[in-house]
């Protein structure tokens, strides 16, 4: 299985990489978000127990965390469209393992919004935030990023083999992704929210991502709040993972 992971996993890079202008492109819609909300919600670092010196800084994250979570959701419509196209049934006729036809596909996905997060990164950083580049801590918050990418991409690849259909998936990723965002405090300090949508936070993925994200760029990196937050994020990551697999091969059957 792990072979034919990365042997799949090598084809869809491929096939990006010859297509490196689309990869650019959807940085448009995150830079955006960072110019437009930092400069909408600027005064807000003014407010009384704001965690940083100003909104951009505090929004870095939260805009990483946009761009995975909105990059992988298109996973299972990838998925679907080779199905539709009888790709998945060619693949089906040969030895390779049905995990890895699924596997490489979410690894695709999480890689590219991994490339796609430094690059905001570093834009973000050119552009006047305060960012505390070290290594390590950096590579942990990659770390995160990448489980982040993993468990939402699986996740779209369970409701694709769910739905089986194009435009609801599409809908119900539209109806999911931006209230769990609005549900953490990738945009507002949790302490500023209203005391049950904090409650409702615990629940939250993207919540631990972003905290855990938050934790890794910041100078004051605490690595037991990491730890934790970022291990209850790789078991949502599993879970997703192992009915992304199961929803595949009860379908394909």
């Amino acid at each position: 299985m792990i072979s034919d992971t990365i042997y799949l996993f090598n084809k869809y890079m491929q096939i990006s990489l010859r297509a490196p202008l689309w990869l650019l492109f959807t940085l448009i819609q995150p830079l955006i978000w960072l110019i437009i909300f930092s400069e909408l919600f600027g005064n807000m670092a003014q407010l009384p127990g704001f965690p940083e010196d100003s909104y951009k800084d505090f929004f870095v994250p939260g805009v990483l965390i946009m761009t995975v979570l909105f990059g992988s959701s298109w996973c299972g419509v990838s998925l679907l469209r080779e199905i539709r196209s009888g790709t998945v049934d060619k693949m089906l006729t040969t030895p390779v393992s049905r995990a890895a036809i699924v596997l490489s596909r979410i690894m695709h996905s999480a890689v590219q919004v991994l490339v796609q997060t430094l690059i905001i990164l570093v834009t973000a950083w050119v552009v006047g935030a305060s960012v505390h580049f070290h290594p390590l801590h950096l590579g942990m918050g990659m770390i995160t990023i990448f489980f982040l990418g993993v468990g939402f991409a699986a996740l779209s690849n369970g409701l694709a083999m769910t739905l089986q259909r194009e435009e609801p998936l599409v809908v119900m990723g539209n109806l999911m992704t931006l209230p769990l965002m609005f549900f953490s405090s990738a945009m507002v300090p949790q302490q500023m929210m209203p005391e049950w949508i904090q409650i409702a936070s615990k629940i939250n993925p993207i919540e631990y991502a972003t905290a855990a994200v938050r934790q890794s760029l910041s100078d004051k990196f605490d690595m037991m709040i990491y730890l934790k937050d970022t291990g209850i994020l790789a078991i949502f990551c599993a879970v997703a993972l192992v009915w992304s697999i199961s929803a595949f091969n009860s379908i394909k059957d």
